[in-house]
């Protein structure tokens, strides 16, 4: 404001200058001269109406027609400049006076009001935790009350059990909790009391074969209980809607004991937690109900394992089969191509069935062809018996692959059934969920049974095809080198080196 003051000031300043400046040239008085001049004119006595003085007149004539210097006009400018600046400083100081009271003056509304806001925040701040005191006092007290009528709830049910029930002033009493819990604890106390001693009271049970029977139950307490009748005894299992039923476990010549107020040296029974809760028993597991939990993808696992066993017997026949005496024979038709007993060496190979008998068969036919004919010979027969060697081998490890992936396929589709399920109807039966759990752990388990001996035995099978062929080759090999002189009896060919020989050759390798 001050600053605005100024520049206001000096805007007026620069004006009258500018303003002095144009009027020097002019050789007669301004307006604002005129008006100084006739300020500083003293009035004279008045004259007469209608009457000029003379001199007057002279003077004003004289006043009219004499020049104002410039140094004149400059110094009534400035004597003007310098006053109105007087004025306006007083002005600019009576207006700093009433501004800076004025800003103590809102300075100390402001201070005032802060006051009062911090006030109210302090004092809405402790309405806000009365309120919250309030509602969780409320809140405690709703639960509390709940759990109040859940108590009398569960209370008179359990009553109603034992034909026990509360009087009908004392439930519709809303301002008696005191009364009601008084009464309640009274008749537990003596439920307890009775249900915790031996009784004995005629009644009626369900037999093992369904048929009910009268005849004299046993109570111990509230946990156990024993039937005698004339057509079957036993230890009793709650069966539903408060009845009784034999269990399964003999339990007859104690019950009979009890009766006659005998004690027993030995006490079977069956502990129960409710009368109401019907006790059902629980079946035994076989291999054809643990398979029949997984559903069609259980089924599905269990025929490629048992179509995989099958394959695994016919592959270890074949493989017994052309892998019998196979040393033993080798070195009988080496001694005869070393005797130049070629016929006898082949009707030797005639005789055999495997594999390596007919592979000598051939080399044996071919010995006294060249060098690089009979190799391809050689190599050719063991070709042609590699078929068979490596018969149901791929098969095999397919369905060692294929079976934990069913597995897992029967999990995915377990726990979709399960969700399905808990969507329709929620989780409050855990028996309902059973059905999509067995499916999707039993699956698991069958693809695991299936797929861990599959893989290893056709990994056996695998390495057992591999030698048999090995062995082949060596043997061939051997029987060449004999026929051309080149073999040694004291020290032969180990099959490593045989091995190293066909890797050298691209035909036989």
């Amino acid at each position: 404001m001050r600053l605005f003051i100024c520049l206001i000031l000096l805007c007026v300043t620069l004006v009258n200058i500018v303003y002095a400046q144009a009027e020097e040239p002019v050789t007669t008085s301004s307006a604002g001269s005129s008006s100084s001049d006739a300020a500083d004119v003293k009035p004279t006595a008045k004259p007469e109406t209608g009457k000029t003085s003379p001199t007057a007149g002279k003077k004003k004539a004289s006043s009219d027609t004499q020049p104002v210097s410039l140094e004149t006009a400059y110094k009534r400018e400035y004597a003007f400049l310098d006053a109105q600046k007087r004025e306006l400083r007083a002005q600019l100081d009576k207006y700093k006076v009433n501004a800076n009271s004025k800003e103590q003056e809102l300075i100390r509304k402001i201070n005032a009001l802060e006051r009062e806001s911090v006030s109210r925040s302090a004092k809405i701040d402790q309405f806000n935790s009365q309120i919250a005191e309030a509602e969780r006092t409320q809140a405690a007290v709703s639960e509390r009350s709940e759990a109040l009528e859940i108590t009398y709830a569960q209370a008179e049910i359990t009553l109603k059990n034992y034909n026990l029930e509360m009087p009908a002033a004392l439930k519709e009493a809303t301002e008696s909790d005191q009364q009601k819990v008084d009464y309640l604890f009274k008749q537990a106390l003596s439920l307890i009391a009775g249900l915790g001693d031996i009784q004995s009271k005629p009644g009626k049970f369900f037999l093992e074969n369904g048929k009910q029977a009268e005849g004299e139950i046993i109570y111990l307490g509230n946990i156990a209980a024993y039937g005698v009748s004339a057509e079957g005894s036993g230890s009793l299992v709650p069966a539903g809607n408060d009845e009784f039923k034999v269990w399964k476990e003999p339990a007859a010549d104690i019950a009979v004991a009890l009766s006659k107020q005998v004690q027993p040296d030995e006490l079977k029974l069956f502990l129960f937690e409710s009368r109401t809760a019907a006790i059902e028993e629980t079946p035994d597991k076989t291999i054809l109900s643990v398979i029949h939990s997984g559903g069609i993808i259980g089924w599905v696992i269990v025929g490629l394992g048992a179509f995989a066993l099958l394959l695994i017997f016919i592959r270890t026949f074949l493989l017994y089969k052309n892998s019998s005496d196979t040393r033993l024979l080798s070195d009988g038709v080496i001694k005869h191509v070393m005797a130049g007993q070629l016929d006898q060496a082949r009707h030797m190979c005639e005789q055999g069935s495997s594999a390596i008998t007919r592979v000598l068969a051939s080399t044996l036919r071919h010995l006294k062809d060249d060098r690089d004919h009979m190799e391809n010979i050689v190599h050719e027969a063991i070709l042609q018996e590699s078929g068979p060697l490596d018969r149901f081998g791929s098969a095999i490890l397919v369905i060692a692959s294929v079976s934990p992936l069913l597995g897992l396929l029967g999990t995915v589709t377990g726990m979709i059934s399960t969700f399905d399920v808990i969507t329709e109807f929620g989780t409050g039966d855990p028996k309902l969920l059973s059905g999509g759990i067995s499916i999707a752990l039993v699956t698991t388990e069958l693809g695991l049974i299936v797929a861990i001996p599959a893989l290893l035995l056709g990994s056996l099978l695998t390495a057992w095809s591999r030698n048999i062929k090995r062995d082949m080759e060596y043997s061939a090999l051997r029987v060449t080198n004999a026929f051309l002189g080149s073999i040694d009896e004291v020290n032969p060919l180990s099959p490593n080196e045989s091995s190293e020989q066909f890797a050298m050759n691209p035909q036989l390798a």
